[in-house]
C-alpha cells in the first residue's frame, strides 16, 4: 500500500519534479465547514459514513501537499447559489497572494454579474475557475454563462466542472448541456472533473473530439466507491488520450490517503510515461509551472 510518506520516492524514481494537482479545495472557513458538516452528516448523495482524513488548519494542509512534492495544487470553491461567488473569489485572491504554489482559483454562478466578476478576474491574472452542476443545481448551457464561456474560451483559463452523475444525478449532470456548450464554445478549456463518473466514455467521445477538453482523475475507481470497478475500454482510452488527462485528488475532503488515489493510477498499468505525464507534464503544460527551485 502506497503511504504519502512513500510520494516522494515515487516522484524521484519517475524522474518528475513533482506533481500538479488540479483538484484541491481550499475554502473560506465559514463554507468549508459547512462542506464538512454535509459530509459528517453522510447526506443523501453519499448514503453512508464519510471521514475527512485531512481535517487540519490550512497551513498544515499546505505543509503535508509539499511535503509529498506537490509542486501546484488549486484552491477551489464553488458557487452554489447567487450572491455568494464573489466573496468566495475575494477569500481566493487573498489566498493565492500568500500562497505562492497554489493556483489562483475562483468560481461563478449563472447570475446576470457573473460576466463582469468573471471579466475581472480574467484580467487580475486569475488561473483556474471551479463550477459544480450537481451543487449548484444549473445547467452548463444556462443562457446566463454564455458570456461567462465566451471570456473564458477567449482568455483560455481553464474550468474544472463537475459535470457527471456522480455519486448520484443531479437535475443538470450528464454530457449533454456541456456538448451544447462545447458545440458553442469549441476551444473551451475545460478539466471535466472525476473523470466525468460515471459517464467515463461520453466525456472521453468530448475530449477526442475538441482538443480543449481534459479530465482530472480525482476519486477514479478509487476502492473506497462502491462501483470502482473499471469501465469495460477505459484504460485504453486513457492511454490514447494520455496527453489530456491531469492528476486530480479533492484533497483534503478525501475518505482515504492522498497516496491511494496515485496507487490507484498506477495500478491501471499504463506505464510510467503516462504516470508522468499525468502527474506533472500535462498539467504543468496547462498551467504553466515551472519546476521547484532546487537552491
Amino acid at each position: 500500500m502506497l503511504r504519502d510518506e512513500d510520494v516522494p520516492g515515487l516522484i524521484e524514481r519517475l524522474g518528475i519534479p513533482g506533481i500538479v494537482d488540479v483538484h484541491v479545495h481550499f475554502m473560506a472557513p465559514q463554507v468549508l465547514r459547512k462542506v464538512w458538516a454535509y459530509f459528517d452528516a453522510a447526506g443523501p448523495l453519499l448514503g453512508r459514513p464519510w471521514p475527512i482524513t485531512y481535517r487540519w488548519s490550512d497551513d498544515e494542509r499546505v505543509a503535508h501537499l509539499r511535503s509529498m512534492g506537490v509542486a501546484a495544487f488549486s484552491a477551489l470553491s464553488y458557487a452554489h447559489k447567487p450572491g455568494v461567488a464573489t466573496f468566495m473569489n475575494d477569500w481566493n485572491r487573498d489566498f493565492a497572494a500568500r500562497v505562492p504554489d497554489s493556483l489562483w482559483s475562483g468560481t461563478f454562478y449563472p447570475e446576470p454579474e457573473a460576466a463582469d466578476y468573471v471579466r475581472a478576474l480574467i484580467g487580475e491574472g486569475v488561473q483556474v475557475f471551479k463550477a459544480h452542476l450537481q451543487v449548484g443545481d444549473f445547467a452548463a448551457d444556462d443562457p446566463l454563462l454564455d458570456p461567462v464561456w465566451a471570456g473564458v474560451e477567449e482568455s483560455g483559463v481553464p474550468v474544472v466542472l463537475h459535470a457527471g452523475s456522480g455519486p448520484a444525478p443531479g437535475t443538470h449532470t450528464g454530457p449533454g448541456g456541456v456538448a451544447d456548450v462545447l458545440a458553442r464554445y469549441p476551444r473551451l478549456p475545460l478539466i471535466v472533473a472525476h473523470l466525468g463518473m460515471p459517464e467515463v466514455h461520453e466525456f472521453l467521445d468530448l475530449a477526442e473530439k475538441y482538443e480543449n477538453v481534459h479530465l482530472d482523475t480525482t476519486m477514479a475507481f478509487v476502492g473506497f466507491l462502491d462501483d470502482h470497478a473499471i469501465p469495460d475500454g477505459v484504460p485504453a482510452r486513457l492511454a490514447e488520450l494520455s496527453d489530456r488527462i491531469v492528476f486530480g485528488t479533492d484533497f483534503p475532503n478525501i475518505p482515504y490517503v492522498y497516496a491511494h488515489q496515485i496507487e490507484v493510477l498506477e495500478g491501471l498499468g499504463l506505464g510510467d510515461d503516462w504516470l508522468r505525464a499525468v502527474l506533472w507534464h500535462n498539467g504543468a503544460r496547462l498551467f504553466q509551472v515551472a519546476p521547484p527551485s532546487t537552491e
